[in-house]
This record gives C-alpha cells, structure tokens and sequence, in this order.
C-alpha cells in the first residue's frame, strides 16, 4: 500500500476484550472507564462533541487496528475540518486514528452556530481540549496522542498542550501564529486604545475574509503569552516553517524552538516555504511518522 495515498479506511469494526471485566477482574473506575468508551466502526466517521453549551463538528480516522496513537488536527484562521482531510487519511492508512474538527465561530464554514465575535484564542483552545477529552475515550486508543495544528491552529493547540500536558505526547506544528499578540497589539495599540473599553466593539469582515470578529478576541489577542508555557512541556515538538511566510514570521518559530522555548523541539526550515504550504511527502514518512511512532524528535 502506497504510504501516502489519501484513502479512506474500510469499514471494519475494531474488537474488544471484555474478558478481564467479564471474569470480575479490575478495579471500578477500570470498569466504569470501559463502559464509558466510544466504540467506532473503522474508516470515516462523524461524530459530535458538546461542550461549554456548544457543540464541535468533526470526523474521527480509525485505523485497521486493535490498538492506536491519535493525532488531533486543528486548522488555521477562518479554515474548517476538511483543510487536513488529506493528512488524515494518510495516517489512517499507516495505522494511526485521527481527528479532524472545526473550531467553533471560525467562519461560514462552521456548522455550531457559535458567532465567529464570540470566538477567541482561549474559547478555541476550550474546543480542542474538549475534543483531547473526547480522543482518549475512543476504543483501541494507545494513550498517545499529538496535536497537529496550522497556523492559528497551531498557536492553539500549543495553549492547550500547556494546559492539558499530561494528556498530550507531543506536537507537530505548521508555521504556527506564535506571533498573533505582536500582530494585535500591532493593529490596536495601548497607546491608541490604552483600555479594553476604548477597543472597538467589532472588526468587521477582517482581513477581507469574511469573518467578523469581537472585542474579545482582540483583547485577548492582545494579551496572550504562548512563550511563557512553553519551558515547562517537556514533550517533543517539531515544527515546519519557510522562510517565505510572509504571514508569519519564521521568526517567531525560531525563538520556540531555541532558549527559552520548547526544550525538546526542531525546527524544520524550507526554503521558499509560503503560509499554507504543506511537508512533502519525504517529511510525512522520515520526520512525521516516527515522531507518532516513537514519541521522540527525528534527527535528520
């Protein structure tokens, strides 16, 4: 099988052994956890997680097999579920699960109802740790999970590993928005709108994307801090960066992945790499894979 067709899984349902539960073995909570897991057929399916009175729209990869890493994709400013559709098939056909999702308020796209000016980096990182919660109750997962986000999916992913480090193995980021608090206080200055009242109420159609955003995202743009978390998760994080994002700084990925950054990272940098371009396929199979394998930071 071709390591990097896009196919989607047959339908094949994952087995289960009950025996330890059904023989009286294990403790309670073992049971109760059991119990509690969600049981989905192999290949493609849709599923739903609800939360902070709003609900998450995605589709799970399950693989082929007894037992498996997942990896959680969260995409990019005003993107959707489908932008990482291709990626995760390709694991799905190595073996791996994986999920993808659409943040709630990012865009047209988003089927939530969540108004993309309630939207912000923090109610964003609620959706992802929601959907970290979700991953590790679905049946045959490992307890190795990693997050895959792009861009401002990156930023929040790398929020959320802060805060749910214990759950996450490690990360592989694409060109992540560490810099979106200079880009803000860029666009709103304190010197210009010194207090969170004088900030405007909405910043309408940003960046002729179509997305209206609110004062809370520019507030909490304005304050959030990636850096500071980022010593303290000991996990392996590899990062893809061009030095042509004329987006986002390479800069920025940089500073994460030197001192004072993530202490076990790498910095993979291409040449002529736009935002939004993808790791070749080369990458997918010598950096990627083994890093969800293995747990640990390819050196080449």
């Amino acid at each position: 099988m071709n390591k990097f067709k896009a196919a989607v899984c047959g339908a094949v349902a994952l087995a289960m052994s009950v025996c330890l539960f059904a023989c009286g073995g294990g403790t309670e909570e073992e049971k109760k956890k059991e119990e509690e897991k969600v049981k989905l057929d192999a290949g493609t399916t849709p599923i739903t997680v609800e939360h902070h009175g709003r609900t998450v729209y995605g589709d799970a990869y399950i693989p082929e097999a007894e037992s498996f890493p997942i990896v959680i994709f969260s995409h990019g400013f005003n993107g959707y579920q489908d932008d990482f559709k291709t990626a995760a098939g390709v694991l799905c056909d190595e073996g791996v699960g994986a999920i993808t999702f659409t943040f709630c308020g990012s865009g047209a796209r988003d089927r939530s109802g969540f108004g993309t000016t309630n939207m912000t980096l923090y109610t964003e990182r609620e959706d992802l740790c929601a959907l970290i919660e979700y991953a590790g109750t679905i049946e045959g997962f490992n307890g190795s999970l990693f997050l895959f986000g792009g861009s401002q999916g990156g930023m929040v992913s790398a929020l959320a590993a802060e805060q749910m480090a214990e759950k996450v193995s490690g990360m592989v980021l694409l060109y992540p928005a560490f810099g979106i608090r200079d880009d803000w206080n860029a666009l709103f200055p304190k010197t210009s709108y010194p207090t969170d009242d004088s900030l405007p109420e909405t910043v309408p159609n940003f960046n002729n994307w179509g997305v209206d955003l609110g004062k809370e995202f520019i507030r909490t743009a304005r304050e959030v801090d990636v850096f500071a978390g980022m010593p303290a998760f000991g996990k392996p994080v590899l990062i893809f960066h061009g030095d042509n994002d004329a987006v986002v700084n390479i800069r920025y990925s940089k500073q994460a992945t030197g001192e004072g950054g993530y202490p076990v990272s790498r910095l993979v940098e291409y040449a002529n790499f736009v935002h939004g371009a993808q790791p070749s396929a080369e990458d997918i199979e010598t950096k990627i894979l083994p890093l969800i394998r293995t747990g640990k930071l390819p050196t080449e």
